[in-house]
Order: structure tokens, then sequence, then C-alpha cells
């Protein structure tokens, strides 16, 4: 499953801290997320239930809200303005 990634001028709200820009990433990687918490859970008759470990959940969400702020805008505002440049 392939994501989108969130577009330039959201990444840059993110970077600065704006509210609505980390829930708009955070909505844009939340499968993921969901989906590197899942764990296989053995159940007392025997079968296996996949489940989201919550606090593994909580665990991605705040490594990636810690990394977003050291996220590389320089290199990305680099590409826009080349594709800005290549559409004009």
């Amino acid at each position: 499953m392939e994501q989108e990634m969130p577009d330039y001028e959201t990444i840059r709200a993110a970077v600065a801290g704006e509210k609505w820009a980390l829930e708009k990433v955070l909505d844009c990687y939340g499968g993921e997320i969901n989906r590197l918490a899942t764990i296989k859970k053995r159940q007392p008759d025997g079968t296996v239930k996949e489940e989201i470990d919550e606090d593994m959940r909580q665990t991605l969400i705040m490594k990636l809200l810690e990394a977003i702020p050291q996220f590389p805008l320089e290199e990305m505002e680099r590409e826009e303005t080349g594709n800005r440049n290549e559409k004009s």
C-alpha cells in the first residue's frame, strides 16, 4: 500500500509546528503506523488474532512528531522550486 506524501505547504507548516498540519501528516501515515503497531496475539483456544498494540502505536506517533522538526525542508524547497520552473 503506497501512501501519498503530504504536499509541500503541509510539510512546511508541520515543521513549523502548526497543529492542523501535524494532524494531516499523522492522518497520512496513520495506516502505516497501525500496520507497524499490529501484533499477533495467541488466543486461549490456540488461534492467533492480530491487534494493534496501543502503546507501540503511541510510541510510533511520538517518534514521528519528534522527527518532523528535523525534516530537510531545504532539499524539498529546491525540488519544489525546480518543479515550478519546469511548469513555467
